[in-house]
């Protein structure tokens, strides 16, 4: 198996490929970004659910390739735990600013599906942001600023990004503002100090905010070592209990990255039009889970 450091540029090949044509909007068909028409969300109601709060909570998914992979299944945990009322809108490659309005002409996400824009027609309760924090540039709102060129300039803007989206969602919500949950990144093999950076970021924004975090990433990292990249961690109960995700029961352990993609979760390749993971993954379930909990305790 490749070692993580010869494979930084097969990585950020895996992050475009996973983005496939960045126009593309959730199992939606390509389209061009200039000229968007509908929205691309995908949006689930709940059944009942008898351990589920008395009030079901609609929830907003937010975020890039991580959370385009993930989105299914968040929502079938979420219905399953919180009958909640669940839409995703999630556009692989993007960052922070794709989601800000006023960036629609250099931004990978539609006018209709930035986040002020989902609030205002959706009144969610709670809204779940989870993005990697895209680094390579790749996105046109970043204007060029990435980790490699300038980490000062790249945390400088990452951090005023954050700080704007949750103002637009702020002044969105009203006097329904929807309590914000900020997802923590698991282990970044190629930039291991950035994401702590990232997830710090994250978690002084929600305590200035009065916003969660959901440390999905601790789920996906080895117990002794939040930071330790590793493709395979010890099964869970639930795992060893549920055989398809405990993919080496002979040895307790399962995969939570392929041997050819050290960023995403999903077990099935990248494909040239993002969709969420077709195939059962441990590490999107164990993600999945970490955020419906920390939603449950934003709507406790």
């Amino acid at each position: 198996m490749r070692k993580p450091w010869i494979v930084g540029v097969l990585v950020a090949g895996a992050l475009l490929g996973a983005c496939g044509d960045p126009s593309s909007g959730p199992e939606g068909p390509p389209r061009e970004p200039t000229a968007p028409s509908a929205s691309a969300t995908t949006h689930q109601r709940a059944a009942a659910s008898p351990s589920a709060p008395a009030k079901p909570p609609a929830v907003l998914y937010l975020g890039d390739s991580l959370a385009m992979e993930n989105q299914k299944v968040l929502g079938q945990e979420l219905r399953k735990d919180l009958k909640a009322e669940y839409t995703s809108a999630p556009y692989s490659g993007t960052t922070l600013c794709d989601y800000l309005e006023g960036t629609a002409e250099r931004s990978l996400v539609p006018a209709g599906d930035k986040a002020a824009a989902l609030v205002r027609a959706l009144r969610p309760d709670v809204v779940v942001l989870q993005f990697w924090g895209n680094a390579w540039g790749y996105t046109p709102c970043m204007d060029g600023i990435t980790y490699d060129a300038s980490r000062k300039k790249y945390f400088e803007r990452y951090e005023a990004d954050a700080r704007k989206l949750t103002e637009q969602i702020t002044t969105a919500g009203g006097s329904h503002r929807p309590r914000i949950v900020w997802v923590l990144q698991g282990p970044d093999p190629i930039t291991p100090d950035r994401v702590r950076e990232v997830n710090a970021l994250y978690e002084r924004q929600a305590a200035a905010s009065g916003d969660r975090v959901a440390d999905a990433g601790r789920a996906v990292s080895p117990a002794s070592a939040r930071y330790t990249w590793t493709q395979h961690l010890p099964c869970t109960a639930y795992e060893r209990a549920h055989p398809d995700y405990c993919t080496q029961p002979g040895r307790d352990r399962t995969a939570l990255h392929r041997d050819d993609d050290y960023l995403h979760f999903c077990l099935a390749p990248t494909t040239s039009t993002p969709k969420p993971c077709p195939v059962r993954s441990p590490g999107i379930l164990r993600i999945a889970r970490e955020i419906t909990k920390s939603v449950r305790q934003a709507v406790s």
